[in-house]
């Protein structure tokens, strides 16, 4: 196997310059970097990862713990990721929590034992022991897509935020559907404790206040971010003596459950039930009918969340920031009117630059 001094004799330079050019620690004339290059290709050369972090004490390693990685938004957030990491020299190692709170501490402490150098966390409904472990230990930690309100003290880290904008585009759906006439619109909400429950369910409440309509607490239904919870929660909606003609879903995987207990009773969107969803996926054109969605920057919100977690590394005691990112409705036919280019906020190729960012004390 090759070394770095085999490297250094091929490309006649010294170990020191070998080192400055693999690790960018030094600028280095362009012809000498290329001979580097080409030896350390001509050699098969690779880095020795372990031996560089005992001497750096950096792994070049990021912890990524999100749950439900099948969920078409998450794997969309792991894209943008992996691509943000890869391209500032980092890996990934990656771990499931399930929404589960002692299965997040877990996986979060034994991703810190393999000497991530930070982690990138969408957290649980119940985030204490989380936050209690990431404080105790001093680690760098970006929460993403939900934030947690972490009480700040003043020998405390401070932990960044980056998620998409939920309350105001789900204000929209509903008066999207108010605006068609409709007078009872349930929400199929996510899982409670979440932060983007309780935003969406915001949302929905200042919908119905600005179309004029009652808040019914019967129409509100928590489908616990699952599609078999979803589809449980639509079956409840249906069952009411006055059930609604439309309906908010308030992620994709809820979407799937509504769809399904629609179909079992033989019902059709939107001849029988207007439907609007949170969370835009590639097969959401497919469907008979299109679905009209709010679409999250999910590759936005990962390759974000990875440039925060880097500020933090270089900057350890910078203020912290909760960066919110906006989202965009794709305007199709499933709420039951002619499909149309329409935008409740934001624009998805540049949700990155025109993201509202708030600085915390």
């Amino acid at each position: 196997m090759a070394t770095m001094a085999d490297v250094a004799r091929s490309a006649g330079v010294s170990v020191a310059t070998v080192s400055h050019v693999l690790n960018d620690t030094r600028p280095v004339l362009p012809h000498t970097r290329q001979a580097v290059l080409d030896a350390v290709e001509e050699l098969g050369y690779t880095t020795n990862t372990l031996a560089r972090s005992l001497v750096t004490a950096r792994t070049r390693s990021i912890g990524l713990a999100v749950s439900a990685i099948s969920n078409p938004y998450f794997t969309e957030i792991l894209q943008g990721v992996e691509a943000s990491a890869l391209e500032h020299g980092y890996s990934l190692l990656i771990a499931d929590p399930h929404d589960d709170p002692a299965h997040e501490r877990e996986v979060v402490r034994l991703l810190h034992e393999r000497r991530v150098d930070g982690m990138i966390v969408a957290p649980s409904a119940e985030p204490r022991e989380l936050v209690t472990y990431l404080t105790r230990h001093r680690v760098p930690a970006v929460f993403l897509d939900r934030v947690v309100d972490v009480p700040e003290a003043e020998d405390a880290p401070r932990f960044d935020q980056v998620c998409a904008e939920s309350a105001e585009p789900t204000t929209g759906l509903v008066g999207h559907l108010a605006a068609l006439g409709h007078r009872r619109i349930g929400l199929v909400a996510g899982r409670p404790g979440l932060s983007t429950t309780r935003e969406r369910i915001t949302g929905y409440r200042h919908g119905l206040a600005a179309a004029g309509l009652p808040f019914d607490e019967r129409l509100l239904v928590h489908g616990d971010s699952e599609a078999a919870g979803g589809e449980r929660a639509t079956a409840e909606l249906l069952s009411l003596a006055v059930p609604p003609t439309a309906l908010v879903t308030a992620n994709n995987a809820m979407t799937i459950g509504a769809l399904r207990a629609l179909r079992d009773r033989g019902l059709s969107v939107p001849g029988d039930l207007a439907l609007c969803c949170f969370d835009d996926f590639a097969w959401a054109d497919l469907f008979s009918p299109r679905l009209t969605a709010v679409a999250q920057p999910s590759r936005d919100i990962g390759a974000e969340a990875v440039r925060l977690v880097l500020d933090r590394l270089a900057a350890p005691d910078r203020p912290a920031r909760t960066l919110r990112l906006p989202c965009t409705f794709v305007h199709r036919d499933s709420c039951g009117c002619a499909e149309r280019p329409e935008q409740l906020s934001g624009q998805s190729g540049e949700a990155h630059a025109k993201a509202h960012e708030r600085t915390l004390p």
